[in-house]
Order: C-alpha cells, then structure tokens, then sequence
C-alpha cells in the first residue's frame, strides 16, 4: 500500500460547524462539529474514495495541492 498525501481545507468559525474539501479529490467532503472530528471524517472520506477508485480500476488523483498564507497591510 502507497500513502498518499492529500491537502485538505477546513473551513469554520473557530468554534463548531467546520467543513472539509480537498482540491485534489474532486467531489469528496465532510464535516463536523469539532474541528478534530471534520478532519477525522475527511481523511475517512478520502480513504473511501480512492479504495473504491482503485476497485474500479481507476488511477488515483496525484496531489499537487498546497498552500500558504498571504499576509496583507490594510490602512
């Protein structure tokens, strides 16, 4: 078995309700009350997802995603 490593983005008010995606896993999300317990069911989500793609004899998506903060001066 190959790990892969897939970016995720979580969104939320830094107190409940979070959501997740992946720009490399096309139509994969998830969400949780806990921002813990989004990411949990986001790394459960994607396993799922490339488990069935690979049953179905599809190529795995590479990840190539990654990110950065821009920092900005606003007046």
């Amino acid at each position: 078995m190959t790990a892969h490593r897939y970016l995720i983005v979580v969104e939320g008010d830094g107190e409940a309700n979070y959501s997740a995606y992946s720009p490399d896993v096309a139509g994969v999300a998830a969400a949780g009350a806990t921002r813990e317990e989004c990411e949990r069911l986001m790394r459960e989500a994607i396993a799922f997802h490339l488990e069935g793609m690979a049953a179905d004899g599809e190529l795995l998506p590479e990840p190539h995603s990654t990110a950065s903060y821009a920092v900005v001066d606003v007046d």
